[in-house]
Formats: C-alpha cells, structure tokens, sequence
C-alpha cells in the first residue's frame, strides 16, 4: 500500500481483470487489412480483435480471418452503420 493511501486510510481495491478489444472498421482493404491486425496483435497481445467489414468487394474478410482477428459484416454501407452496430 502506498504511504499516501495509508495516510488516508484508504485501502486499494483489487482490480477486476479487464477487458480490451480493438474495433476495426474496413471497406476493401485486403492490401493492409492482414498488417493492422497484426500490429494490434502485437501492440496489446490480450486483446480481441473484431473487423468490421462493411461490404467489402475484395478479399478483406478472409485475409482478415487468416490473420486471426474476429470478423463481423456489416452490410449496410457507410462507416456510420458499422460504428452503431
């Protein structure tokens, strides 16, 4: 315990373990698509990773998946409706 803590009396709480993902929202981008995961892979390796596809005409969505992130479709166009999901 810290000895500004103490001097209140207060006690530290234990933290619940947390939680993080990354949002990734995406329309055709099976050139870059595989990097960003697997950056954010390796900048916070606890964290799960979601793309958000949003109708994508190219291979975004299996370069994606191989990638190893968690894959969701959106098919409405417009980053607007893949953010409100």
């Amino acid at each position: 315990m810290s000895q500004a803590i103490a001097a209140r009396g207060e006690e530290r709480q234990p933290r619940s373990r947390e939680r993080l993902a990354v949002l990734v929202p995406c329309f055709n981008e099976e050139a870059t698509i595989g990097a960003v995961v697997a950056d954010f892979r390796a900048a916070l390796p606890e964290a799960a990773i979601y793309v958000y596809d949003n109708n994508s005409a190219d291979r975004t969505l299996d370069l994606a998946r191989a990638a190893g992130a968690l894959v969701r479709r959106e098919m409405h166009q417009g980053k607007g409706n893949v953010v409100r999901r």
